[in-house]
């Protein structure tokens, strides 16, 4: 088992890193799916393995000095990701706790990441014929991450599918511009959400053998993600998108009926 955490840590991390999805959008269902731990379990975990990858990912597009990633836009809207990660932690707080049935909290949870993932594979299934936009205000860009930070940390997936169609329509980016800049706005919310939870004191029961091997897994992941994306072209890039959201969403779908 302690080789699965391993294993499934460092694949999602490697997948979500040339995507720029996290990765998270893919541990939490698979890892709802085999029923190992509790849904607010299974949250925090996901969400420290997709930080550490994040981590690697930021840090060394930072440190490389590279303009993959537009500071301008990314950084106000990451901040406004900060802050809605720490309300979509506190939601779903109050949503369990109010409910006796950790499987009901579950299968919420499960909905609503199978709804946000169809309309956004639809989204990118016709987005050849919907006009992006080029938004610049500094406002906006906090509202919009305000919205991404608040989703994402409520589904305890990191960032998902749903931040490269917002960087598409939003901000006109390419699949790889968006991979990239992705990964800078997830680093700060998770970061926030992972603060909240300490700060909280409301850290779920896990294992920390299991906590230490899925950081292991997602920075040599994100290690492993990074070159390739450098080196796959970007139409492999996007076939590898869309296959990830029809199972995410098959996934999803099946934890939900259960």
């Amino acid at each position: 088992m302690p080789l699965f955490y391993l294993s499934i840590s460092f694949l999602t991390s490697l997948v979500g890193a040339i995507c720029g999805i996290g990765g998270g959008v893919i541990i939490k269902p698979t890892l709802d799916l085999l029923q190992l731990a509790e849904p607010a379990a299974i949250s925090f975990l996901s969400g420290c393995t997709v930080l550490s990858m994040c981590a690697y990912n930021v840090g060394r597009s930072l440190a490389a000095k590279e303009k993959n990633v537009d500071l301008a836009v990314a950084t106000p809207l990451a901040l406004g990701a900060a802050a809605g990660g720490v309300v979509g932690k506190q939601i779903f707080s109050a949503i369990k706790n109010a409910s006796p049935d950790p499987v009901f909290v579950g299968r919420i949870q499960a909905l609503c990441l199978m709804a946000v993932t169809l309309v956004t594979l639809v989204y990118m299934l016709r987005r050849k014929g919907i006009r992006s936009l080029h938004i610049k205000k500094k406002g906006l860009c906090i509202l919009i991450g305000l919205l991404l930070g608040l989703i994402s940390s409520f589904l305890g997936i990191g960032g998902g599918p749903i931040n490269l169609a917002v960087f598409y329509y939003f901000f006109s980016m390419d699949i790889k511009q968006a991979a990239q800049n992705s990964l800078y706005t997830i680093f700060f919310s998770q970061t926030a959400s992972l603060i909240t939870t300490l700060v909280t004191r409301t850290v779920p029961d896990f294992e920390l053998q299991v906590l230490g091997l899925m950081i292991l897994g997602g920075f040599s992941g994100g290690m492993a993600g990074r070159g390739l994306n450098k080196k796959i072209a970007a139409p492999m890039v996007d076939k590898l998108f869309m296959a990830l959201m029809v199972a995410i969403i098959l996934i999803s779908g099946f934890n939900a009926l259960r």
